[in-house]
């Protein structure tokens, strides 16, 4: 993988990234459904206290995932 992509659960919160693929199949359609579709920006938003789940927003509403989840999104982190 390129340096610039990353998998969703290292960024932190207020970075942007703009979801690129999946790692996994089994669960892409889930994350498709969700509005995580490639192409589209997201936002870190927020961690719960013990670190897991974590907060998105999406598509215009905001999304929690599991940090097992959020590691098989893969983005290419932006400045904006």
């Amino acid at each position: 993988m390129p340096q610039d992509i990353l998998s969703l659960d290292k960024l932190k919160p207020g970075d942007r990234g703009i979801i690129v693929s999946f790692n996994e199949g089994e669960h892409s359609l889930k994350f498709m459904e969700m509005g995580c579709t490639p192409g589209e920006v997201v936002l870190f938003d927020s961690v719960a206290p013990l670190g897991d789940p974590i907060a998105i927003i999406v598509s215009g509403y905001k999304l929690t995932l599991r940090r097992s989840e959020a590691s098989l999104i893969n983005v290419q982190k932006t400045s904006e």
